[in-house]
C-alpha cells in the first residue's frame, strides 16, 4: 500500500521535509516547484511510512486503499506524474536519504543580537514569515492588519466547501500567540499609522498585503448592475466585513457568465450552482446563503479564451467540478479544435480529464433547463459587450465561429487578481507589485515584500513559504551585515501609538475570543463556524476578552 496526495493539496512542502525516500515531488530545489499544482507521491518509492500525511497541515494525504469515491482518481493522478521517469534511489542507510555535501543556506553569529521585525498582512504570506522568523530566529514579530480580524485569503479567498484547504490557516494561527509574537490589528497602515512611524519603531519591515484589487476586462457595459468581479462576489459569500451583503444581487438570473478559467472562476461557477443545502454545513456567510436559496441560477458559462490544453485551472479543482452532486458539466464543442485537443491529450494533461465529459454545441437560444443544474465550459471564446440596456441582459462573446449572444443576468469577470498601491512604497503600474530584489524593497533600507505583492497573484497558499524563505533570508543577512536602520521608538512606544490611533485595536487575546464566537454560533446551527460579518461585530467579541482578564 502506497499514499497519494489529494485535491487540498498546498503545495507548502511540508511533506516533501518528513518523507525518508525522497517520494514527493516537486521539492522546494526543482525547477518546477513554484508553477506545479500541486505536489505527487511515486508509488514506485513510497514505503507506506505515513510521514507525510502526519505532517501535511490540510489533510491531503491518504493510503490509496482508504481513497474513496471522486478521491479514488487521485491514486492515477499521482502516478501519472511519474510515468517515463525514473524513480528516486533508494540506499541502505537508516533514513534512506542520499546524502550529499551538506549546506547551510543562513548562517547568524551566535550573538546574533535580537531584532523587532513587523509583518502586514496576516494571510499566508506573512504568516509564513513570521513562522521562519520565530521557529529559526530570536526576533520579535509585530503582527499587523488593517481588519480586526487574522487570516487573509485563507479566511476570506478560499471557498467554504474547501475546509481541509482552510485547516493551513489553523497551522499558521498557532503563531498568534507565540510568546516572541504580538498581534496588532485593526491597524491599517498608511491611515491609522505612517510607513514611516512603522519602521521607527521596528528594525524590519515586511509587507505582506498581497492583491487586493481585481483586474478589468476593458468591454462595454462592463459597469452595468448585474457585472461585477469575482473578488467582490469571493468576499461577499465568505462574509469579508468590507463587503456589504446588499452589494451582491442574484436576482431572477437562470443564467450567469463567468470570464476566466482559473480556480477562482470554478470557485464562483461551484458555489453558485451548489446545493445550498449541502453549503449549510460550510462557513458560507449566512446572507450568501440566503441568498443562493432563493436564486433561480441553473447554469454558470465559463469563458475562456484559450483551449482546455491551456486552461489556467488545475487538475484537481476540474474534477471538484466534475463531482458536483446534482450538476451536469458540459463542454460546449463550438470550436473543432476543443475535441480534437481533448481526444489527442495524452494521460496526466488537463484536457485529458474532459475525454470522459459530456459534449455539446450549445444552442443559447434556450432557456436553462428548469430541472437541472450545469457548468458550460466554452473554450476559445473572448467577451466583447455585456448587454444592456440598464443592466446585464446578456454577454455577446466571439470565437473563431463568430459573435455570439449568450443571455445571461449576471456577469462576474474572473481575470486575475492585482496588487493596489502602498503608501511610501514604490509601485510598479504594469506588473501591480512592489519593485525589489530578494524581497528588498528598491530604495527603502529595512522594508522588505513577501506574496502576491512581490511576486504578482500567482502561487497557491503553499508557494508562500519558499516565497518568505528568500525574503527572510535577505533580511537576515542585512541584518548580520550591519545595514538594518536602528529603531527610534520601543515596543511598547508602538504598543501606545498603536492604542491611540485605531478605533479597532484587537489583540491576540480578542482574536481568540473572535474565534471562539464564531465557532460558537456554528456549533448552534451544526457548522465549524458562523462568520462575523461586519467589522463592529467583530470588535465587540474580541472586547468581551476583556472580562477574561487584562490584555497583552
Amino acid at each position: 500500500m502506497t499514499y497519494a496526495i489529494t485535491q487540498t493539496c498546498c503545495s507548502d512542502a511540508t511533506c516533501v521535509a518528513v518523507c525518508p525516500v525522497n517520494c514527493i515531488h516537486p521539492t522546494p530545489d526543482e525547477p518546477d516547484f513554484g508553477t506545479t499544482e500541486m505536489l505527487y507521491i511515486d508509488p514506485k518509492t513510497c514505503i507506506d511510512c505515513g510521514a507525510c500525511a502526519d505532517a501535511c497541515p490540510v489533510d491531503a494525504i491518504f493510503p490509496v486503499d482508504r481513497l474513496t469515491g471522486p478521491l479514488k482518481r487521485y491514486e492515477a493522478l499521482n502516478a501519472a506524474h511519474y510515468e517515463g521517469r525514473d524513480p528516486a534511489p533508494v540506499v541502505a542507510s537508516p533514513t534512506f536519504h542520499p546524502w550529499g555535501e551538506p549546506s547551510f543556506t543562513r548562517s547568524l553569529p551566535s550573538d546574533f543580537a535580537p531584532i523587532r521585525v513587523a509583518v502586514v498582512g496576516t494571510g499566508p504570506a506573512g504568516m509564513y514569515a513570521a513562522e521562519d522568523l520565530l521557529l529559526h530566529t530570536n526576533a520579535e514579530v509585530t503582527l499587523i492588519d488593517r481588519l480586526p480580524v487574522a487570516g487573509g485569503l485563507v479566511r476570506y479567498g478560499v471557498a467554504p466547501d474547501h475546509p481541509g484547504t482552510k485547516g493551513a490557516g489553523d497551522t499558521l494561527a498557532r503563531f498568534h500567540t507565540h510568546p516572541r509574537a504580538t498581534v496588532r490589528l485593526g491597524v491599517e497602515i498608511g491611515k491609522d499609522v505612517t510607513p514611516e512611524e512603522l519602521a521607527a519603531h521596528h528594525d524590519a519591515v515586511i509587507y505582506a498585503v498581497g492583491a487586493p484589487s481585481d483586474r478589468r476586462l476593458g468591454i462595454p457595459g462592463e459597469d452595468l448592475p448585474g457585472s461585477l468581479s469575482a473578488t467582490s462576489l469571493v468576499s461577499w459569500y465568505n462574509a469579508h466585513p468590507e463587503t456589504a451583503p446588499e452589494s451582491v444581487a442574484l436576482g431572477a438570473a437562470e443564467r450567469v457568465v463567468v470570464v476566466g478559467n482559473g480556480n477562482v472562476a470554478l470557485d464562483v461557477a461551484r458555489i453558485l450552482v451548489s446545493d445550498p443545502a449541502a453549503l449549510a454545513g460550510t462557513d458560507i456567510a449566512d446572507h450568501a446563503l440566503t441568498a443562493l436559496r432563493d436564486a433561480r441560477i441553473r447554469e454558470v458559462v465559463l469563458l475562456g479564451r484559450r483551449g482546455p490544453e491551456d486552461a489556467a485551472y488545475t487538475a484537481s479543482e476540474l474534477l471538484a467540478l466534475q463531482d458536483l452532486p446534482g450538476t451536469d458539466l458540459v463542454v460546449d464543442t463550438h470550436d473543432p479544435r476543443v475535441a480534437r485537443a481533448i481526444d489527442a491529450a495524452a494521460p496526466g494533461d488537463k484536457a485529458a480529464l474532459l475525454k470522459e465529459t459530456a459534449r455539446e454545441t450549445v444552442d443559447w437560444t434556450r432557456d436553462p433547463d428548469p430541472g437541472r443544474r450545469r457548468i458550460v465550459l466554452r473554450f476559445h471564446s473572448a467577451p466583447e459587450e455585456a448587454v444592456g440596456p440598464g443592466a446585464v441582459r446578456a454577454v455577446r462573446a466571439t470565437g473563431p465561429d463568430g459573435p455570439v449572444e449568450i443571455p445571461a443576468g449576471l456577469l462576474v469577470r474572473a481575470i486575475g487578481y492585482r496588487g493596489v498601491p502602498l503608501a511610501g512604497l514604490p509601485f510598479d503600474e504594469t506588473t501591480g507589485t512592489v519593485p525589489h530584489t530578494a524581497g528588498r524593497v528598491d530604495g527603502m533600507t529595512g522594508t522588505y515584500v513577501v506574496g502576491w505583492i512581490k511576486r504578482g497573484p500567482s502561487g497557491g497558499i503553499g508557494a508562500n513559504r519558499a516565497c518568505a524563505a528568500e525574503t527572510v533570508g535577505s533580511l537576515l543577512a542585512d541584518a548580520v551585515d550591519g545595514r538594518l536602520p536602528r529603531p527610534a521608538g520601543t515596543a511598547k512606544a508602538f504598543a501606545r501609538l498603536a492604542r491611540s490611533r485605531s478605533r479597532h485595536l484587537v489583540d491576540a487575546r480578542g482574536l481568540a475570543a473572535i474565534d471562539r464566537a464564531e465557532r460558537a454560533r456554528g456549533a448552534a446551527t451544526g457548522r465549524p463556524r458562523v462568520k462575523l460579518a461586519t467589522v463592529p461585530d467583530l470588535v465587540a467579541a474580541a472586547r468581551r476578552s476583556r472580562l477574561r482578564g487584562p490584555t497583552a
